[in-house]
């Protein structure tokens, strides 16, 4: 078995931790659409306003037209009853802003040429999205690979490491990138072979004869007192219509797709009315630790959005906030969403299979104070 911490001590390209800070306004964004033949003569503002709708309210649209944000064809238009064309390039010029605080750090767990894991800090998007464009794990790995690329002017350039799954903005722990198309496959297939065994084997584990090529195991500060030390939660995830989150907000129903946890207590706090809890997950659903502790009536401690039942807190699907920031976008969203932080979750430890060598490499990611029991907290002391 290969020890992760030893992989990286005994490297000598790879420092511990890197990143560099954020700039204060990012670069900006552009959008480009090419005009299908049946968007051929609309309007510019009825192009943007229906096909891009979740992006700004009609006013925001009209603001960035007329703000000289739009181009056609290369072409700044600042008439928004603009006739356009089959076959035209439409783009959208994302003015830069300043991204909500983020940390940029990162630890490297563990490294060779085509595998590198992190430990993703609380705080941190992985991939871009919403208001973090820039400040995220993937634009960090992207300045690593540029800077490690321009010292090695006579050796050829690989791609940047990507991620091969999430971890949501909030959660801690360990995150997988690829450095080759191989090793993305690979590990990607690992992650939908998790996932599709839960859906054929709904009411049983895994099968026992087929060792698992990934297992992923997390710590989690769960509110108020699991009786039972073992919980095994078999309950499917699936989208509703949410304010703020266009794509739709996970959440427990019964017309989802399955997914499995196991619950393990590691410790009760009968006065502070919270548990310790460690969670392994068979499936790799959005959010699924955060929707299926809540749906058992424990949500994680800090939790903003996730109550009793799998369920947010604040739920009207028809609702629709019509006001616009400065760039005609929408305001952030009054109700909390899924990238809100305060709950403490952490992806502890993963054992693979290494996607190139078949060789297992179990990584552990150092623990937050918040999550640790007692023993190991006399233990680092």
């Amino acid at each position: 078995m290969s020890d992760a911490a030893e992989n990286c001590e005994t490297s000598t390209t790879t420092p511990r931790t890197f990143g560099e800070a954020w700039p204060e306004l990012n670069d900006g964004l552009n959008y480009t659409d090419s005009v299908r033949p049946s968007d051929s003569g609309s309007t510019l503002i009825e192009f943007y306003s229906i096909k891009h709708k979740s992006s700004a309210p009609l006013q925001g649209w009209l603001q960035r037209i007329e703000n000289g944000q739009i181009t056609v064809d290369g072409r700044v238009v600042t008439d928004p009853n603009t006739i356009i064309r089959a076959c035209s390039e439409l783009v959208y010029h994302r003015l830069p802003w300043n991204e909500p605080d983020a940390p940029y750090s990162l630890e490297v767990l563990f490294e060779d040429d085509h595998l590198i894991a992190l430990n993703k800090p609380s705080g941190l998007q992985v991939l871009p999205g919403g208001l973090f464009q820039q400040r995220t794990v993937l634009t960090q790995l992207q300045w690593r690979a540029s800077r490690q690329s321009s010292s090695l002017m006579h050796q050829e350039t690989h791609p940047h490491p990507v991620p091969v799954h999430r971890l949501g903005r909030g959660t801690s722990g360990i995150l997988l990138c690829a450095k080759s198309k191989l090793a993305k496959t690979r590990l990607a297939a690992y992650f939908a072979d998790g996932t599709s065994v839960v859906g054929s084997n709904r009411y049983s584990d895994a099968c026992p004869c087929k060792r698992r090529k990934i297992s992923k195991i997390y710590r989690a500060l769960a509110s108020g007192i699991l009786r039972e030390d073992e919980v095994v939660i078999m309950q499917p995830i699936g989208t509703v219509r949410y304010p703020g989150v266009a794509k739709g907000l996970y959440i427990a129903t019964s017309s989802g797709k399955p997914a499995l946890s196991k619950v393990d207590v590691l410790e009760r706090d009968v006065q502070g009315n919270y548990t310790l809890v460690q969670v392994e997950i068979q499936s790799g659903r959005p959010h699924q630790i955060r929707i299926h502790l809540s749906f058992i009536g424990h949500p994680l401690i800090g939790d903003p959005l996730y109550v009793t039942g799998g369920q947010p807190k604040c739920f009207d699907p028809e609702f629709v906030d019509e006001s616009f920031a400065q760039d005609g976008g929408y305001q952030r969203p009054v109700n909390p969403v899924p990238g809100d932080c305060g709950y403490h979750l952490h992806a502890h430890q993963v054992v693979l299979s290494h996607p190139i060598t078949n060789e297992e490499i179990t990584l552990t990611a150092p623990l937050p104070s918040i999550l640790r029991t007692r023993d190991e907290t006399e233990a680092i002391k």
